[in-house]
């Protein structure tokens, strides 16, 4: 067995360490989101904190691990007898991105439940976690329906199985880790909202630090077994602590004042809903026990603010999270009652001891808290600032204000990721037929099974009630849901572009079809081109907030390579079909139509467009053209792609053009 990393060798991370440790004390806190860079100890503190964890008696031959003291009445393998337990570690289950809903919740034996009327139920990784660790790697880019079943689980205590009338119910209690490299996409604010705390970790700048860092992992590598036993008194110490906090919990006092002031930091900070209040009473109460005092203190208030509620503030995938501390402190002080002994706690200050510190400190040039945007060096107090690459070229133009858009979709049927925009054969959805298993039966059609299995009753000797199933009588349902598509944004950064402040609509156009496609679980893309070519601004991801961070930036000027974009989406889309063939492409062109630059520039933008045509990828034409004279370029680029093309007005979903438009393409060949 692999030597885990000792939990209190691990350098810095002192917010990271103490959420970890309050949920080991309390797991009714809700679990932790780290959110972070890669490479900084995310996974490798989550690991070590099992060492940590206390025994946990079980019942023996228990796949349920309940506890002995009190077993789950409901559990598959009960009842239990008196008696009869065995002491094990906490286990620490992984759940795999890649990870079917059978293998999370667990399935049942279909075969034996119609013809046998018997629960053969084989449990999944949510039993296995019970009493125990469940760690998530990369969350966001588990699939949306899994992450439901997952924080529904951790929310109610158990897990719930049903296939066609027949149900299954299991204890599912466990300390609910997740880590995500916010670069790779974000949680939905939904899901956000679930996890109990979030901490934001980020690598040390310090050269000292970093240095430690590189020692100990060198170290550790070399004799793990070594390096551990030198931190083995650290960990014993640790894990006395744990145990003697979770002993006093119970006793600590959650005092009025104590609650008033939570009350104050939520509404104060606009979180939605009542469970910032609640997280943030259990991690407050968490904290003193972790501290030993049975008294609820400001500043236990103010780090559990810290933790809490810089997730629950985020209203959409461009905003900042954080908290103004400046806002906090003064909130805490109005609310301040006469016993408490420390009204106004030094900002610094925190339950000392390994993990105690730090909240989430704002660096000195960045901006502060949630309530300031991240600027592009391009505005730096509060002017902007020319930009140095190529003649005439202008600064970057702000967006203007996002609005919901028209649903863009991809004709025909897809069988991508799950996603909410165009449809597709999925997992879940409404069922539109049966047909036979390939592979583990996951969604029983009963109407089909049972009439594949009717004729054949008299030949198999049927004499009873039962009805007599065989194998090949299994049908599976077929169904019909939304997919998640690619949508690459081809976007004309020239100088025509930026005419009577068109870019700032533009932008604004793009940043709401950004919106959209967060919404809908889409990965996105985008190409931008003017002056001599096109570049890809931004491979294709699922972080959103990246191509709007990219898009912000984006200066315009030169001339119109439109062929250049064209042909560069069309290398972008190669590759991608390569590594996700099952996800379809939906090109969104942002342009006036015009092509200047180079030889037959008119010509060329047509082959180009014709080449993504003749592959059937749909597509769409945001005609940017604005003034009394228009010369409807856009339009016959969009002719020319096999798409359709709408005017900047004709996007807005609440335009009176028309309710949807559907990208109009030679894919449609394959509805």
């Amino acid at each position: 067995m692999t030597t885990p990393f000792p939990f209190t060798a691990v350098v810095g991370q002192d917010d990271l360490r103490l959420a970890l440790l309050l949920n080991a004390v309390s797991p009714a806190v809700g679990g932790v989101l780290v959110r972070g860079e890669k490479g900084t100890a995310k996974s490798t503190a989550v690991r070590a904190l099992s060492a940590l964890m206390p025994e946990v008696d079980v019942v023996s031959e228990c796949r349920f691990s309940c506890d002995p003291g009190s077993p789950d009445p409901g559990c598959p393998d009960g009842p239990h007898e008196p008696g009869g337990f065995a002491s094990r570690p906490a286990r620490m289950v992984e759940l795999p991105v890649g990870a079917s809903e059978d293998r999370l919740v667990g399935a049942l034996d279909i075969e034996r439940a119609l013809s046998e009327g018997v629960k053969a139920f084989e449990p999944g990784l949510l039993a296995d976690a019970h009493r125990g660790i469940l760690y998530v790697d990369e969350v966001n880019l588990l699939h949306d329906h899994l992450v439901d079943l997952l924080l529904d689980a951790a929310a109610m205590g158990a897990s719930y199985v049903e296939r066609e009338g027949v149900s299954v119910r299991h204890a599912a209690r466990f300390l609910l880790v997740g880590t995500m490299n916010p670069e790779e996409g974000e949680l939905r604010p939904q899901l956000l909202d679930r996890f109990g705390l979030t901490v934001e970790v980020a690598a040390s700048r310090e050269p000292e630090q970093r240095v430690e860092v590189v020692r100990r992992r060198l170290a550790y590598d070399d004799d793990p077994a070594g390096f551990a036993a030198r931190w083995a008194e650290e960990e014993a110490d640790v894990r006395a602590r744990i145990v003697a906090a979770k002993k006093l919990l119970p006793s600590v006092r959650l005092g009025d004042d104590a609650l008033r002031q939570i009350a104050a930091t939520c509404a104060a900070f606009e979180v939605d809903g009542m469970r910032a209040d609640i997280v943030m009473a259990r991690t407050a109460t968490a904290l003193a026990a972790w501290a030993g005092r049975t008294d609820v203190l400001a500043e236990d208030v103010r780090q559990a603010a810290l933790l809490a509620l810089p997730h629950r503030r985020r209203r959409n995938p461009f905003d900042a999270p954080g908290l103004d501390e400046d806002k906090l402190d003064e909130t805490l002080e109005e609310f301040s009652g006469d016993d408490d002994p420390d009204p106004d706690p030094d900002p610094d200050s925190g339950p000392d001891g390994p993990g105690g510190g730090g909240g989430q400190p704002a660096p000195e040039d960045g901006p502060q808290g949630g309530d300031q945007e991240a600027r592009p060096e391009a505005e730096q107090d509060g002017q902007p600032q020319p930009q140095p690459s190529g003649a005439g070229e202008q600064s970057a133009a702000r967006a203007s204000e996002p609005f919901r858009t028209k649903v863009l979709s991809v004709p025909g049927l897809g069988e991508g990721a799950a996603g909410r925009r165009s449809r597709a054969r999925t997992e879940h959805g409404r069922t539109t037929g049966a047909r036979r298993p390939k592979g583990t039966l996951t969604k029983l059609h009963l109407a089909a099974t049972v009439q594949a299995a009717a004729p054949h009753q008299r030949a198999r000797g049927r004499s009873g009630p039962g009805l007599v199933m065989r194998r090949d009588d299994l049908r599976q349902a077929t169904r019909e849901g939304r997919e998640g598509n690619l949508v690459l944004f081809v976007v004309d950064a020239s100088g025509s572009m930026a005419a009577r402040q068109r870019m700032s609509a533009v932008k604004g156009a793009v940043l709401s079809l950004l919106l959209d496609a967060y919404q809908r679980r889409d990965k996105v893309g985008l190409v931008t081109f003017r002056g001599s070519g096109a570049e890809v601004a931004l491979p294709p991801t699922s972080s959103v907030d990246a191509a709007a961070a990219r898009l912000e930036s984006l200066p315009t000027g030169g001339r119109t390579p439109l062929s250049a974009g064209l042909l560069r989406a069309h290398d972008v889309l190669r590759v991608e079909r390569l590594r996700d063939p099952a996800r379809r492409p939906l090109v969104v062109v942002v342009t006036d139509g015009r092509a200047t630059g180079g030889p037959e520039p008119v010509a060329l933008a047509g082959r180009a467009a014709r080449l993504l045509a003749a592959e059937g990828v749909a597509s769409v034409v945001v005609d940017c053209e604005s003034g009394p004279v228009r010369l409807g370029l856009a339009g016959q680029l969009a002719g020319e792609l096999g798409g359709t093309a709408v005017t900047l007005d004709e996007l807005r979903a609440d335009s009176i053009a028309g309710l949807v438009k559907d990208v109009q393409g030679t894919s449609r060949r394959a509805a």
